[in-house]
């Protein structure tokens, strides 16, 4: 069976989400947004590799020219679309859903995922089946070796953290990347901010040694090595990375509905304005009280990234998120994004001598 939402669709590598039905999905997206540059990648289940190569195989036969980043996180490649003059972005993942499944999930030429509307269209486009001939000229592929590099440096260029200062105090992070696309990304960009890292499950193999989900049962590991190792903090990522929670220094988790709110008051407290923080209807009120302390107000919306996005860009927003670890920072790009959610919470923790605990 193959799920359909505003997130794109998801299904089974071996069953539903086929070869054909991806080089439909492809044959549909090309129809649906205006012509020029598609920005791909994908995260690191083993099916990904096939799926994506027939995907760019048919977008270059339909005349699109592609660039691949190849295993990256999510939030890398609607970086990229926003910072390039590409017209939209095609990722292969299943976020948090176990191996055996895959996915796609596509973006607008603002980086965006599709409006509700963009997604019933792609869908009919989808169900319609229309065929194309091969464009007279095909498409141009290549290779983004250094995309991981480029959302790097977005995230220690922040206005909203003193890079310094937190260079200075030499953290100790354990990051459990839980071998999906975030943890080379992660590490690295931990490394320019002059954390010591000790990495768990950091290899994008694709096999997932824990529940894929970073909820606080399927980080026992990570909380296991906290204390033994001394360590200041642990970051856990989602397979495709646009999610980040956070145990503390104990190796107690904090839960994902934290991850935003101690995100938030670093950012409240640095630049010192008055923000509407705009979050769905699950996350925490916890949120709501963080804005009050800070003379800021909290604006909330249906349950769905592209939803918090949307507000945000309505009524010109700075930050947002969503209480599953998924904060967003306009000034990177407007998506859920846990290489930005680890900058901004060191950066809280660099703000004072507290430990994360009392913090927390």
């Amino acid at each position: 069976m193959l799920i359909r939402s505003i997130s794109g669709i998801r299904g089974l590598a071996d069953s539903s989400l086929t070869l054909d039905v991806v080089i439909k999905y492809a044959r549909a997206y090309h129809m649906l947004v205006p012509d020029g540059v598609i920005i791909t990648g994908r995260d690191s289940r083993v099916s990904g590799d096939l799926l994506l190569r027939n995907i760019i195989d048919e977008l270059v036969r339909l005349g699109r020219s592609v660039i691949d980043c190849g295993i990256v996180p999510t939030p890398t490649v609607q970086f990229m679309v926003q910072n390039t003059e590409a017209v939209g972005g095609l990722i292969v993942t299943a976020s948090h859903n176990p191996a055996e499944w895959n996915g796609l999930k596509f973006l607008r030429t603002d980086s965006t995922f599709l409006h509700p509307s963009q997604c019933n269209e792609l869908f009919r486009l989808f169900d319609n089946d229309i065929q194309i001939n091969d464009a007279k000229d095909p498409g141009v592929f290549w290779q983004d070796q250094n995309a991981i590099h480029k959302h790097m440096i977005s995230c220690v260029s922040l206005s909203c953290i003193d890079l310094n200062r937190i260079q200075r105090r030499r953290f100790k992070v354990i990051v459990d990347a839980v071998n999906g696309a975030g943890g080379i990304a992660l590490s690295t960009l931990l490394d320019s901010l002059g954390c010591e890292v000790i990495e768990l499950n950091g290899e994008p193999t694709g096999q997932f040694n824990r529940g894929t989900e970073p909820i606080p049962e399927n980080l026992d590991s990570l909380c296991g090595l906290i204390g033994g190792n001394n360590a200041d903090v642990g970051f856990a990522l989602d397979p495709d990375a646009d999610r980040l929670a956070v145990v503390d220094e104990n190796g107690a988790p904090l839960g994902e509905e934290y991850t935003l709110v101690l995100a938030t008051e670093g950012y409240l407290k640095e630049t010192g304005r008055k923000e509407s923080i705009v979050v769905n209807l699950s996350t925490s009120s916890a949120i709501d009280k963080l804005a009050e302390l800070y003379g800021s107000n909290v604006i909330r919306t249906s349950v769905g990234e592209i939803n918090v996005v949307k507000k945000m860009k309505d009524i010109g927003s700075e930050i947002g998120g969503e209480g599953n670890g998924g904060v967003i920072l306009r000034e990177c790009h407007l998506g859920r994004d846990s290489l930005v959610a680890a900058t901004m919470i060191l950066n809280r923790m660099s703000q004072t001598d507290k430990t994360l605990s009392q913090i927390y």
